[in-house]
């Protein structure tokens, strides 16, 4: 008889056999919970879909989704990504292994941009139409709140620490602050001409605004919860009324930002120290949105208007391809 101590060979076998099988198990499970490396993900509003690239900006295909896709953020652990589509009054939840789109959740008319709580459960939209920022829980599908902002919200930005969120509102030339637990707006912050997107810098101590009718960024001090700084936006024979910028990136160091600058056709590098335009890269017509490789390295460009992804690299500050997309290309999204 086997003591305790030294249990039968084949009992350790199967142990083992156990083991291993838990740990493949484990692996599995933990290759599900993440996203699909090397892919750059475009929507594209007027085809219905994502579309998908490797990180150099090959095709790799395409994912049928509701309609009008617009912003798209990943979900936690990068297994899913989730999608305003502004015509079917939707947020669509897509499975990055699959490429399918698998549920949706119901929201207001026309939802713009949006952004989630620090855990990934709540997702506050802008609905562009009844003028609000909305809550909705993700996993029961279920809205939960609305906050009464300026017509036309577009931008949100949800702070680190899930208090507060910024929305933007396009008619009103302002900002809110929004007190998420009080279900209110805690300061209105007056910006330029039609502000639409928003990027936190210099450790959440400074929030970024892109005027697009005025040709500028409003730098905004997060303490004080006022405009400090404001820097133009010139391009050389063009006319400052096609200088429209929209989307914002900041490289991982906070060092810099890069803007879209619409109409102009162009996006500008910004020194974040000091404030100043240091390069300015030609890209496709009407640059619009933009996402920055966490490597730092590629600044990805949807430009809405040429239908097309123009890929820059950021050290040398030129273009290093541009590729075809589908009709409309709104917003991108990287895993590295």
């Amino acid at each position: 008889m086997a003591s305790p101590l030294n249990p039968r060979p084949s009992r350790l076998r199967t142990r083992a056999s156990a083991l291993l099988a838990l740990a493949t198990l484990a692996s599995a499970l933990a290759a599900q919970a993440a996203g699909v490396p090397d892919r750059v993900y475009v929507s594209n509003e007027k085809a219905h879909q994502l579309e998908v690239f490797n990180t150099r900006g090959d095709r790799l295909g395409d994912i049928e989704v509701c309609q009008r896709p617009r912003h798209m953020m990943f979900l936690p652990g990068h297994a899913q990504i989730i999608v305003s589509c502004g015509d079917s009054d939707q947020l669509g939840i897509v499975d990055v292994a699959t490429g399918k789109l698998t549920a949706t959740v119901p929201v207001g008319e026309s939802p713009e941009i949006f952004d989630l709580s620090p855990d990934g459960k709540i997702a506050y939209v802008s609905i562009e139409d009844d003028n609000v920022l909305a809550a909705y829980d993700i996993a029961s599908r279920k809205p939960l709140f609305q906050v009464p902002t300026g017509k036309e919200p577009e931008g949100v930005l949800v702070t680190p620490d899930g208090r507060f969120a910024y929305v933007t509102s396009e008619a009103a030339d302002a900002v809110y602050l929004i007190d998420l637990a009080q279900q209110k707006i805690a300061k209105t912050i007056k910006t330029g001409k039609r502000p639409r997107r928003l990027v936190l810098l210099a450790e959440a101590r400074e929030l970024w605004v892109s005027n697009e009718l005025e040709a500028s960024v409003s730098v905004i001090d997060t303490a004080t919860q006022q405009v400090k700084h404001k820097i133009a936006l010139t391009v050389a024979g063009v006319p400052a009324t096609d200088v429209t910028p929209v989307g914002l990136a900041a490289s991982p160091d906070g060092t810099s930002v890069w803007v879209a600058l619409g109409r102009a056709n162009r996006v500008a590098r910004v020194n974040a120290a000091d404030k100043t335009v240091t390069h300015q890269v030609p890209v496709g017509r009407r640059a619009w949105g933009l996402a920055m490789h966490p490597d730092g390295k590629t600044l990805y460009v949807a430009n809405g208007l040429s239908d097309e992804l123009t890929l820059v690299d950021t050290a040398a500050a030129k273009p290093l391809r541009t590729v075809p997309t589908g009709r409309t290309p709104s917003s991108v999204l990287v895993e590295p």
